[in-house]
């Protein structure tokens, strides 16, 4: 399964999610399909973090940069600025 594209294990997942949440599937296949997801969730991740360190190798070698954590600008920041 790690030799499935990030792109295909993320749509993969969200068509896990909407047959799950259809409710229609037998407990059997239910746990089959969770199963699957919950691998392709693990792959996913392994990609993103891969990427990661990949974009901050590239950045270290040519600027001497390092990725700093992305912060979320909240409603409070924004109420602030009023």
């Amino acid at each position: 399964m790690s030799d499935v594209s990030l792109e295909q294990a993320i749509q993969d997942l969200e068509r896990i999610v909407v047959e799950l949440e259809q409710g229609d599937l037998p407990l059997e296949q239910a746990l089959e399909k969770f199963e699957t997801a919950v691998k392709l969730s693990r792959v996913s991740q392994q990609k993103l973090q891969q990427a990661e360190q990949k974009v901050s190798q590239l950045l270290q070698q040519q600027n001497g940069e390092t990725l700093a954590p992305f912060a979320e600008e909240t409603d409070n920041n924004q109420a602030s600025d009023a």
